[in-house]
């Protein structure tokens, strides 16, 4: 028997990276898991990974009518939601004073308000019980230069876990947030990409060192939301649990 037999589960953002491995883990473990992601190929190929529990919406988190459609969706074939990963994210390079307005619209748009709509709009499908996971990261409790507007996201995301742990205690539902550090993934590599090797901090070293002296696989994300999803948490609300190998707090 699976941790999450029986259970329906939504993992945006899910085409590659920790999110893929979220909605794999999830799968395994007997869960019927809906991914979402912009890229119709990527997605394709994603849901082909998890196999046949896993349901593929392609979708923005940022768009509402996307949105709507996704949850729609899971209401006419699975009228209900146990779990839900708000893991859709972007981040891009840009130090004070070179911030441009696109830049800071995309990472507003989808990490921060993609979360907020992402779980209200999921509101009506959760049962006494559900788990609801926001993916923060440990970006918002460490200076990064260049990477001021992702950690601001990052930090609020941090926040809405202890508003709505409060607010969603009543119904029963569970709100915590999930802060992974240094983790190798595509996006992780993009983003080392665009930082500059003029002198100013590069990701490729800020990210690579840790206590434990690597950085994570999305595998170890992955098996930290099963613990945030299941049975074995439902006395965990309002909390953030760190997979960092210990690089913000040693």
């Amino acid at each position: 028997m699976g941790h999450l037999d029986n259970k329906t589960a939504l993992v945006t953002g899910a085409s590659s990276g920790i999110g893929l491995a979220i909605a794999r883990r999830f799968a395994a473990e007997g869960a019927t898991v809906y991914v979402t992601g912009r890229r119709k190929a990527e997605l394709d190929a994603a849901v082909a990974k998890v196999g046949a529990r896993g349901i593929a919406v392609q979708g923005d988190a940022s768009n509402l009518d996307d949105l709507d459609r996704l949850y729609a969706e899971i209401s006419e074939r699975s009228g209900r939601l146990d779990v839900v990963v708000a893991n859709a994210g972007v981040g891009d390079y840009g130090p004070l004073g070179a911030i441009t307005e696109e830049e800071y619209e995309r990472t507003t748009s989808i990490n921060f308000k993609g979360t907020i709509f992402t779980v209200q709009k999921a509101l009506p499908l959760l049962p006494s019980g559900a788990s609801v996971i926001l993916l923060s990261s440990s970006a918002a409790l460490r200076a990064a230069p260049g990477l001021g507007v992702y950690a601001a996201t990052k930090a609020a995301i941090r926040s809405l876990a202890r508003t709505w742990a409060a607010e969603l205690a009543d119904r029963g539902i569970r709100v915590n947030a999930l802060t992974p550090g240094p983790v190798e993934t595509p996006g992780g590599d993009e983003l080392r990409a665009a930082f500059p090797h003029d002198g100013h901090p590069d990701v490729a070293e800020s990210a690579a060192p840790t206590p434990l002296g690597r950085p994570g696989r999305p595998e170890e994300v992955a098996a930290t939301a099963l613990y945030l999803a299941g049975d074995q948490s439902t006395f965990t609300t309002g909390a953030e649990l760190l997979v960092d190998g210990g690089a913000t707090q040693l």
